[in-house]
């Protein structure tokens, strides 16, 4: 703790949109997690004047970290912040991700107006009326995958058999993709979404995926349209010149990672955590009208979009007090504003009776998760659900032997070991 704190005192004797002359001696970001359910300590209850503050990325380059909640969500409605990842001194993850997002952009990283013409075309498929028209539906695949646990038996990984395989299912049926392939989906996922993978491996599962795999999808549809989400674009935007097929497949991509990977890993570590309190747990059990205000808190709580929101100012801005020059990146690390004091009282408590509608979870402004809607609807089914017809779930291993995924883009765990 005490060489970041010195390395940030460092950073702060440099005028603003100075050269930096020595990048070595600011902190790296990301810092390690001390606990599998905190953010990194070094970003734990960081007062007004460290809010701001420069750290070193992967590739040497320099992004200022904002972790103040009212900051997080003034950054990220602020239009002279790019999203899009091809403008010079944006914040990139990795190589690897960065090549994939350029190579296959989609509207989460596009600036309006474009933004807003594309995000449009699929806006009506997560809205919130059809969402919850979709519960009867959401909860029988939640119920069919729960009696194939119990026919088959303990033990058994949550992950493989129940976490990936609900919002798979969703998206899978929502989109009109074959279930049937989800190994194949859930792999390629796995690899270009890691933040350690060489640059040719992700190219080359993005072309399975996308240039192969969608792509032969898209044009099936365009022979024997169906009822679903892929089918409605082709019709709808592909024939009337409105989409290429390649911006098509490319929004596909996103859409279908985002609407399995998220959801599964917020399944996993939900069900952890509640296993790990489980005076929560017995909260939700007495009352599962509890469920929304549970999910709400385990959005904060967790934050497994660990990475944060990265953006590049177009022209210089002011962020509390602190001038970000043109040019210089951002990352609105939500881990550490879903914790912030001033807006959640003892934010380090998990707290389901807790009013967390303030968490930013999903992300905030034009570019706020598209799927926030269902992912709410199905963790809010999978928890009730899950502990009412398992009462006895519990862990089949020591939470210390599990495997975190610390250099995935999004933050979970690989296994969860279950017994009942």
């Amino acid at each position: 703790m005490a060489d970041t704190s010195q390395a940030q005192a460092n950073a702060t004797t440099q005028p603003a949109g100075c050269p930096f002359s020595d990048s070595s001696q600011l902190p790296p970001f990301p810092r390690p997690r001390q606990r599998v359910f905190d953010p990194p300590l070094e970003y734990s209850g960081l007062g007004s004047d460290r809010s701001v503050f420069r750290v070193r990325l992967w590739n040497g380059d320099i992004a200022w970290v904002i972790t103040r909640h009212e900051d997080y969500k003034t950054a990220l409605a602020d239009p002279r912040f790019s999203a899009d990842p091809t403008t010079p001194g944006f914040p990139g993850q990795s190589a690897a991700l960065q090549a994939s997002r350029k190579k296959y952009p989609s509207f989460v990283s596009m600036d309006p107006p474009k933004h807003t013409v594309q995000r449009r075309m699929v806006t009506g498929e997560f809205a919130a009326k059809r969402i919850g028209q979709m519960r009867p539906k959401l909860q029988r695949i939640v119920d069919d995958l729960i009696d194939t646990m119990i026919e088959k038996g303990p033990p058994a990984d949550l992950v493989e058999c129940f976490a990936l395989a609900v919002p798979s299912s969703v998206i899978c049926e929502l989109m009109g993709i074959p279930y049937s392939d989800h190994e194949f989906f859930q792999s390629r996922t796995r690899i270009f979404t890691s933040n350690a993978v060489s640059m040719e491996a992700a190219l080359a599962a993005n072309r399975e995926l996308v240039d192969e795999y969608l792509a032969g999808l898209l044009k099936r549809k365009d022979e024997n349209p169906q009822d679903d989400l892929l089918s409605r674009l082709v019709v709808e935007h592909v024939r009337t010149g409105h989409l290429t097929e390649h911006e098509v497949v490319s929004m596909a991509r996103m859409l279908l990672i985002a609407g399995h990977e998220t959801t599964a890993n917020m399944i996993a570590l939900g069900t952890l955590l509640f296993l790990q309190h489980p005076d929560q747990l017995e909260l939700l059990r007495k009352d599962p009208g509890l469920a929304p205000a549970a999910v709400e808190e385990i959005m904060r709580y967790l934050s497994i979009a660990h990475s944060g929101q990265r953006r590049v100012a177009k022209e210089d801005v002011e962020i509390s007090g602190q001038l970000i020059r043109a040019g210089e990146g951002i990352i609105a690390f939500q881990s550490a504003a879903n914790r912030d004091s001033k807006v959640f009282s003892d934010p380090d408590k998990f707290d389901i009776r807790r009013d967390a509608r303030q968490q930013v979870g999903f992300g905030f402004g034009v570019h706020g998760c598209l799927g926030q809607y269902l992912a709410r609807v199905e963790l809010q089914i999978v928890f009730t659900t899950l502990f009412s017809r398992l009462p006895n779930l519990a862990l089949a291993a020591p939470i210390e032997t599990l495997k975190f995924k610390d250099d995935m883009l999004v933050y979970g765990v690989e296994h969860v070991p279950v017994t009942w």
